[in-house]
């Protein structure tokens, strides 16, 4: 068996892009030289890699078992060129996931720091609500990801890395904003403006404050933050979201906070495939993350 590294590329590619057209584009080869690598490397791997659906070509069984090797090899390779120089800087792109709020909020104090400290400034972010963020974690398309909900998903590892707090947000008017703690029963038969499914708000809201609340109603549900502040701000309910969220829209007297009586702390999660192999780019970013 002579598996190349090509061949490799060209596979992680076709995961990632799921057609033999996007995928050498992508890695600057014609759709006849990513053909025939892919079709070598299943030949001596005995195996398709790939279903063939309606001209996409979608991971198979085969190919998820090879996917996390692929990929731990190519990253392993790009670090041999500067594996024995002396101080040697981190070098490659580090692929960064995080979910709206660590993504508008932390990520951009967080991730200028560590330009500063590593010198290293090649970084790919991608910034939606857990639940996607988690999916291009277990799709290799992410290194790391920084979210607001633990992944629960099996190929998944979280940990903890810093926290925020919730708040309750509600129209400038709201009679409850001159309450200085408002309990769960001044909250029986409200309507709620709520963040779209995956979203780590609502699933806040989901477990921790609405199993407490004996009537509520979902008003509308939205995909973004500013939406839920401004639809909050027009009446159409309340609102449960970040502090760091909320702060400016509260401060502008676009929107009240209403002070609930009960804990509103909330952690922030590092999660990673379990297979992902850490290269030194990596392992830096881990650290300074545990750290900040």
């Amino acid at each position: 068996m002579n598996i190349s590294l090509k061949q490799l590329k060209v596979f992680v590619a076709i995961t990632q892009h799921t057609t033999l057209t996007a995928a050498s584009e992508s890695l600057f080869l014609s759709k006849a030289a990513v053909s025939m690598a892919l079709s070598e490397l299943e030949k001596q791997l005995g195996h398709p890699l790939f279903d063939r659906i309606n001209n996409r070509l979608m991971l198979n069984q085969e190919g998820q078992k090879l996917l996390p090797l692929a990929d731990e090899l190519i990253s392993r390779v790009s670090t041999i060129d500067s594996l024995f120089l002396d101080n040697a800087p981190v070098t490659g792109t580090l692929r960064i996931g995080a979910s709206d709020t660590i993504g508008n909020h932390l990520l951009p104090c967080l991730l200028s720091d560590f330009r500063k400290k590593q010198e290293h400034f090649s970084q790919k972010i991608l910034i939606s609500n857990s639940e996607y963020i988690h999916k291009k974690l277990l799709d290799y398309e992410l290194d790391i990801a920084l979210v607001e909900g633990k992944a629960y998903e099996n190929d998944l590892v979280s940990r903890v890395f810093n926290h925020d707090s919730m708040c309750i947000i509600s129209p400038k008017n709201h009679h409850l904003i001159n309450k200085s703690k408002v309990n769960f029963e001044d909250l029986n038969n409200s309507h709620w403006v709520l963040r779209e499914e995956g979203s780590g708000s609502r699933t806040f809201f989901l477990n921790k404050i609405a199993p407490n609340i004996e009537h509520w109603k979902k008003s509308v549900e939205l995909n973004t933050t500013e939406a839920l502040i401004n639809c909050v701000a027009n009446g159409f309910g309340l609102g449960c979201l970040s502090s760091l969220s909320a702060q400016y829209a509260i401060r502008d007297g676009r929107i009240s906070r209403i002070e609930l009586n009960y804990p509103m702390r909330r952690d922030f999660w590092m999660v990673m495939h379990k297979d992902k192999y850490k290269n030194p780019l990596l392992k830096k970013f881990i650290e300074f993350c545990e750290q900040y």
